[in-house]
């Protein structure tokens, strides 16, 4: 038997003037003859923290039925294609998130459950649990970790005088003492990805210029399909169709945004439709993973105390404001159709890890995503009950298919401390933990 196939480096990037694009898994990057476990195939873990403000309606959230014999409620309906690999968990409580300060420290207990030293003029408060795992799985990507936002960081009304402003917008602490911040224009978070200017003066020249990243690597391109076979090039083809497409995408709304102006401090790309600004971070979120710039992902859907409107669903309504029901029945059913709203775009995301290819399975079978909010009822302001589901196959670690129901206030960071020891990241506690949910 001769094994002639060559074997290509996980870490090829195409390379030209200055640029440099990664790649996906590729058939040529698998070393013939060579056991799976001991190759770039081999799954690895990916985490997804994907947060949504002011709560949710929770007898519009929580499932009818228990354990693996449930039927999905309206808001978490987008996600019916994929309930075998969906646990919902009721029963959750976070009571380090709980102030008198509403909205200022929501988002920075989420991931942390740790409360915050009040008073202070600095930060301090808990190191996240994506970051812990960043720390463990995510120093072999060029990215350790990846935190994203559906708009930019809400107004005044998420600060407090004891608190500051620090914890509403971010749900990532790299330490006690540093907030992560969400990049929210589609633009720079392209760019930092694929390699584009960071200043002012770059960005500039990047958008006159006439020749795109892809335009920048061509030669290469060319070299490195007369080197793979059939499936690979069609693999390759497919995907850098997908990184012009969100590129086009990009620099359309940026030019779009531009035309009548000269550089301003904060460059454009964000587009005018909300819908396609959740679209677009999720799909460039999607081609991070697929070229393993990172494993560890977090996405603020929207702002806390976002004033964000829904006209394209039929809820004219700003978020924030509707989340201030006082139960009136309209505001209820306007704002459990926001909530529908943010699943459907996760749904979506969802749907295109399930038909990426990713080793010798589908991305989402290598994913655990984490949806959900630190707030319960956004009238009251309160941290029970949580809504809280995990999404994807974990590598085989994830059970899914099921409603699991757990003592009221259960702690939260239980299941942040799961997620964790499913990823092999040895931590003991986290937050106020008190145990592994092995039923998970």
């Amino acid at each position: 038997m001769f094994i002639t196939r060559k074997h290509l480096s996980r870490r090829t990037l195409l390379r030209g003037l200055g640029a440099g694009i990664a790649l996906p898994l590729l058939d040529a990057m698998i070393p013939a003859a060579t056991a799976l476990a001991n190759t770039a195939a081999a799954p690895k873990m990916r985490l997804g923290f994907i947060y949504f403000p002011h709560g949710a309606v929770m007898d519009k959230w929580t499932p009818t039925g228990e354990g693996s014999d449930f039927k999905l409620s309206p808001i978490l309906e987008p996600l019916t294609p994929f309930q075998k690999t969906l646990t919902v968990i009721s029963g959750l409580g976070n009571r380090p998130g709980e102030s008198q300060a509403t909205h200022a420290i929501v988002p920075a207990t989420w991931l942390s459950c740790v409360h915050p030293k009040k008073g202070s003029q600095e930060p301090a408060g808990g190191v996240t649990a994506d970051q812990i795992a960043a720390l463990h799985i995510g120093q072999d990507t060029p990215l350790p970790s990846l935190e994203i936002a559906g708009e930019q960081a809400g107004g005044g009304a998420a600060c407090d005088r004891d608190y500051g402003c620090t914890y509403s917008s971010t749900i990532s602490f790299r330490t006690a003492n540093t907030p992560l911040p969400m990049e929210h224009n589609p633009r720079k978070l392209f760019q930092r990805l694929f390699g584009a200017g960071d200043t002012p003066d770059e960005r500039q020249a990047v958008m006159r210029q006439d020749s795109s990243l892809l335009d920048m690597v061509r030669a290469d391109t060319a070299d490195l399909r007369k080197t793979l076979g059939k499936h690979d090039q069609s693999v390759l083809d497919d995907y850098l169709d997908t990184v012009r497409e969100i590129e086009r995408r990009v620099q359309k709304k940026a030019a779009q945004d531009l035309s009548h102006l000269t550089l301003p401090e904060v460059p454009g790309g964000v587009p005018d439709s909300f819908d396609e600004q959740l679209d677009l971070m999720f799909d460039m979120l999607l081609l991070a993973w697929q070229t393993n710039l990172t494993r560890i992902a977090n996405f603020m859907l929207a702002a806390e105390v976002s004033g964000q409107t829904y006209n394209n669903i039929g809820v004219p309504d700003a978020f924030h404001p509707l989340s201030h029901h006082g139960n009136d029945g309209g505001k209820l059913e306007r704002l459990a159709t926001v909530q529908n709203y943010h699943t459907q775009k996760t749904a979506r995301f969802v749907k295109r890890l399930s038909e990426t290819p990713d080793g010798e399975n589908m991305m989402l079978d290598n994913t655990l995503l984490l949806y959900g909010s630190n707030m319960s009822n956004s009238d009251r302001h309160n941290q029970f009950p949580l809504p809280t589901a995990l999404i994807g196959g974990a590598c085989g670690k994830h059970k899914g298919g099921q409603h699991l129901r757990y003592p009221d206030h259960t702690p939260l960071a239980n299941v942040l401390l799961t997620m964790l020891h499913r990823s092999d990241v040895p931590v003991e506690t986290l937050g106020d933990s008190t145990s592994v949910l092995a039923e998970i």
